[in-house]
């Protein structure tokens, strides 16, 4: 196991009727910027509640932030926050509005172009606006992490940062909130927790047997509740699991001590940016073709995978490894994200694109013997055609 040094400070509030914590988080004096997306939480009745919890607080709002939030959105909450001077921010809703209200807290305080958070992966982020989330749709883990990914719309580029400063103070995860979800955002979050949990787990063994056990677990849980939440969306406990799961699979316990890939993240950022897909999408379809391409360095892994998580035990290495990546595809495509360019209407033609973009963001030494160049996301994207 390598060396490792971590910390987790966002408070946690799990499970039915915890948004009303919030009001114990959040200073009385505050003005409270409540930030989320397409309005859905009108209509399940969760706006309410956070508005109950806030009675008496003064209260503002921002709406229309979208999946895979857009640079251009979030300065126009960034001149209400300064408007207004805002306090605090309160994001209700999934990933995208969770990081896009980082991205919200950092600029709201940032001295330069906020653009250049994103160009310089956050290292010059000073300081944030605190924030709180409470979270609907669980899929990034961004509600117990300090990373958040922003698109610039215009130049079609989606880069990520990283600052403890955004670190969400506290987090509510009601598992009721989530019963509302469309199937295909259920689905999206499952395969992002999965991938996830695999790109800090399908690399190389450094007897990092805590790391490793929970990664199966949670591999374990996706397998098992993914299918279930599609079938009975109202299931508490299916919820609940799904839930944690996602949360655990990116807080910062799983990467601890051990070598982390990100290829297909990397990848699927630039498919996103370019052409629009879910993040889970362009997951699915770039994670198998990376396995595929690397299955010789990741063999060992695999084959830990095969074993442990899919219960394949006979046949040769070769066959055993073959099938692990048989079944993750079919898993996908139960969960209706096809692990192919051209379920999408994409093929070949989009490869050069992507390439390039990653050579002019700097991604150019990826996975985690970070011997994956453009060139090869090349032969990559062609085993996912």
């Amino acid at each position: 196991m390598n060396n490792f040094s971590v910390r987790n400070t966002t408070q946690i509030h799990f499970g039915k009727g915890q948004i009303a914590k919030i009001k114990d988080e959040i200073p009385a004096d505050a003005r409270v910027l409540i930030t989320y997306g397409g309005g859905s939480i009108k209509k399940n009745g969760v706006l309410d509640q956070v508005h109950t919890a806030l009675n008496g607080y003064a209260c503002f709002e921002f709406s229309g932030i979208e999946p895979n939030p857009h640079f251009e959105t979030l300065m126009k909450a960034v001149e209400i926050v300064k408007k207004e001077n805002i306090t605090y921010i309160l994001a209700v809703g999934g990933g995208s509005v969770i990081d896009g209200s980082k991205f919200i807290a950092a600029a709201s305080l940032y001295p330069n172009d906020p653009w250049e958070i994103l160009k310089t992966y956050g290292a010059h982020v000073a300081d944030a606006i605190p924030l709180g989330c409470v979270l609907t749709l669980p899929a990034t883990g961004s509600e117990m992490n300090s990373g958040a990914v922003i698109t610039k719309a215009e130049t079609k580029d989606k880069l990520f940062f990283d600052s403890v400063h955004v670190l969400p103070r506290f987090s509510v995860l009601d598992p009721e909130t989530t019963y509302s979800l469309p199937t295909r955002q259920v689905a999206n979050g499952v395969v992002d927790s999965f991938v996830h949990t695999v790109e800090q787990y399908m690399t190389y063994p450094v007897n990092a047997k805590v790391q490793d056990r929970f990664a199966e677990g949670l591999l374990h849980n996706l397998f098992e509740d993914g299918p279930a939440a599609l079938a009975n969306p109202t299931d508490y406990d299916v919820r609940a699991n799904l839930m944690w799961t996602a949360t655990m699979a990116l807080n910062g316990t799983l990467n601890t001590g051990v070598p982390t890939d990100w290829a297909t993240h990397m990848i699927g950022h630039e498919i996103t940016g370019l052409y629009g897909l879910d993040h889970a999408q362009t997951l699915a379809i770039v994670l198998p073709a990376v396995w595929k391409y690397k299955k010789e360095q990741k063999k060992a892994k695999l084959l830990q995978y095969a074993e442990r998580v899919l219960d394949l035990r006979t046949g040769s290495d070769d066959e055993r490894v073959d099938a692990a990546i048989k079944k993750t595809e079919e898993f996908f495509e139960s969960m209706g994200n096809p692990p192919r360019l051209s379920a999408y209407s994409l093929d070949a033609s989009v490869i050069p694109a992507v390439a390039e973009k990653l050579t002019q963001h700097g991604h150019v030494k990826l996975g985690e013997y970070g011997d994956i160049t453009p060139e090869d996301v090349k032969e990559i994207l062609k085993l996912a055609l």
